[in-house]
């Protein structure tokens, strides 16, 4: 039996171990990942927009935990916290591709989750519009995790109701269009976010860029509906056939052409299943992981970004957390993307005074 450790001097315990030493400590923002609270890359967990204006905060993630209006697999409730707890960084770090510390350059801040309930989408979606208006109204550039991809829906309404009178248009990677008028009659599904949007005048069909269309979804008819309103769009046969240098380059040159912002829409079962398995619709044959993150380097850093989201992480389904993985990646590259425009001095957080008129719902469609 091992002796237990005494101080024959009664100067206690510490003292006899050795614990009574002056050790260093850390705040929340540099200590390992894995300890203290969850937040993205351990960043300051800011949700009072009151805050967030006093701070000038430039980028601010917002968790969208919700799942309810997916067709196939659930389980992207829990994207948000996987995406979160991603990462093996701490404190100050250094982008090796854009060659920017972008927390030095960057206020970026965590502003919490929408309050979600389960089993009930109006709610969801209502709750998710306010949170991400509330944070752009500040001037922050809301960087949004997911979720099912229905929550673009609320939350690219909620960007374009407030940069009006300026016109926002979407970047979206994705295997599917999401252009379906419904799914099995729920207007709402993640399915159908794309669709909502141009109907509801939110953003008009012209200044939208879909990449990355594969597989067997949507049908012929669906695809009818997005030619008569003016989608643009790249199939993954594109990239297989010219490479995505070229596509995204194209992308970039169709996506400056129209509107004035841009709404950044992930969803990461663009990236090829064998690469990121865990999301609710695994399309196979799509794109590399180093395509996706060098592709949002070159949007972000050639256009305005308004907003972003990342969205159908399903935890249950990533072996080895490699989607989630890809998804903090891909909030990183935009923010590092975001750090080299403010660093070569041109604009990020917004500036102006919020658009608090009318709903956007009142508007004519495109």
């Amino acid at each position: 039996m091992a002796e237990r450790p005494h101080d024959p001097n009664d100067g206690g315990f510490a003292a006899a171990n050795g614990w009574d030493r002056p050790y260093e400590t850390y705040d929340d923002f540099d200590l390992p990942t894995y300890v203290g609270p969850v937040s993205f890359m351990k960043l300051p967990w800011v949700t009072d927009p009151a805050e967030l204006r006093a701070r000038q905060v430039d980028v601010a993630i917002i968790g969208a935990p919700f799942d309810d209006a997916v067709s196939h697999r659930s389980g992207a409730r829990f994207g948000p916290r996987a995406i979160r707890q991603a990462q093996y960084t701490s404190g100050s770090i250094n982008s090796l591709q854009l060659d920017v510390e972008p927390f030095e350059v960057l206020t970026v801040v965590d502003a919490g989750d929408a309050n979600i309930v389960p089993a009930w989408i109006d709610r969801a979606h209502a709750l998710i519009y306010r949170k991400v208006r509330e944070v752009a109204e500040t001037g922050a550039i809301p960087i949004v995790l997911g979720g099912d991809h229905s929550i673009t829906w609320p939350s690219a309404t909620a960007i374009a109701e407030v940069r009006r009178p300026g016109s926002v248009g979407i970047v979206h990677f994705d295997a599917h269009a999401d252009t379906a008028n419904d799914d099995w009659g729920v207007l709402a599904g993640h399915g159908t976010p794309m669709r909502r949007l141009i109907e509801s005048g939110a953003v008009q069909g012209k200044n939208f860029v879909q990449v990355g269309l594969r597989g067997y979804w949507p049908p012929v008819e669906t695809f009818e509906w997005m030619k008569a309103h003016g989608l643009r769009y790249h199939f993954m046969r594109e990239i297989e056939e010219r490479g995505a240098e070229p596509v995204i380059a194209q992308a970039i040159e169709e996506a400056l052409d129209g509107p004035d912002l841009i709404y950044l829409s992930l969803d990461i079962d663009v990236i090829d299943p064998g690469l990121a398995p865990g999301t609710g619709t695994p399309e196979p044959g799509g794109m590399l992981t180093r395509e996706v993150l060098r592709a949002i380097r070159q949007i972000v850093g050639a256009v305005e970004l308004a907003g972003m989201d990342i969205v159908e992480v399903s935890p249950p389904y990533d072996h080895a957390e490699t989607t989630a993985m890809a998804a903090n990646r891909a909030a990183l590259e935009a923010i590092s993307a975001l750090a080299v425009r403010r660093r070569d001095g041109r604009s990020v957080r917004w500036d102006g005074i919020a658009n608090v008129d009318a709903p956007i719902g009142d508007r004519q469609s495109g």
